[in-house]
């Protein structure tokens, strides 16, 4: 497909027929006619959630904490997200077009293509869910197992109850790693913010000390001066005094 072909004004409303109607999207959903259109779509999909992660990383929510930490966290992920939606939408459909397979389907890796990148409609929405810390990633993966099975049926021909069997247990061991992973990391991020106020501590105790030998050297200096000086005016007493 010539880049020039790529219908822009369409976009929106594809991606509102695939969170809306995905049932009828993928029946009338062409399977073959490039990487290119699909691609496009999934790299504005990911464009459009890196834009969401960064507003909310404005006002510390998201991964971003702090106000400086969270901006320059949401500003990288406009950058970051277009990208990695590009490698991992060929990625995704390599390991959708193998479980398709496994399951029956009959399609080429492109038609498997072409529903992982339309699937990318869902990511500004999840971008809002995941906001929400541990049910927010079960809600998306949940979300994501309903579009899967929905492409499954219509356009792999895979029976309801077998899609939902095979991508709820995936589903599930995701979200289960997920869950994990994210309690790791903000135990991790916990244990670091509790280290790093320590350290400030123990800094700020050892100014604290500098600060009190410091003081104590100048007070031994000048009491040494104070003594020097009274020897002196001792001795030359004495010597007035012969």
């Amino acid at each position: 497909m010539d880049p020039k072909d790529i219908n822009f004004a369409a976009m929106p409303q594809t991606a509102v027929n695939v969170v809306t109607k995905p049932a009828e999207f993928f029946q009338s959903m062409p399977k073959t006619g490039g990487y290119l259109e699909p691609l496009v779509f999934a790299v504005i999909m990911g464009l459009l959630a890196g834009i969401i992660q960064a507003v909310m990383s404005l006002f510390g929510l998201g991964h971003g904490g702090a106000y400086g930490a969270g901006m320059r966290s949401g500003l990288s992920m406009i950058i970051f997200m277009p990208i990695a939606v590009a490698v991992g939408s060929f990625i995704g459909a390599a390991i959708y077009f193998v479980i398709w397979k496994l399951m029956g389907s009959q399609e080429e890796y492109e038609t498997a293509y072409r529903c992982g990148a339309y699937l990318m409609a869902l990511l500004p929405i999840t971008a809002i869910i995941n906001v929400v810390p541990y049910a927010g990633i079960v809600i998306s993966i949940a979300i994501g197992i309903y579009y899967i099975v929905a492409a499954s049926v219509h356009v792999h021909n895979i029976p309801s109850q077998k899609a939902w069997l095979v991508f709820g247990i995936i589903g599930a061991v995701f979200a289960l790693l997920f869950i994990v992973g994210q309690y790791r990391a903000r135990h991790m991020s916990y244990e670091y913010e509790r280290w790093r106020h320590m350290s400030e501590e123990y800094r700020e105790a050892a100014k604290d000390m500098q600060k009190s030998n410091e003081e104590m050297r100048k007070q031994a200096e000048e009491m040494l001066k104070q003594a020097r000086e009274q020897a002196e005016e001792s001795k030359r007493q004495a010597e007035r005094d012969q």
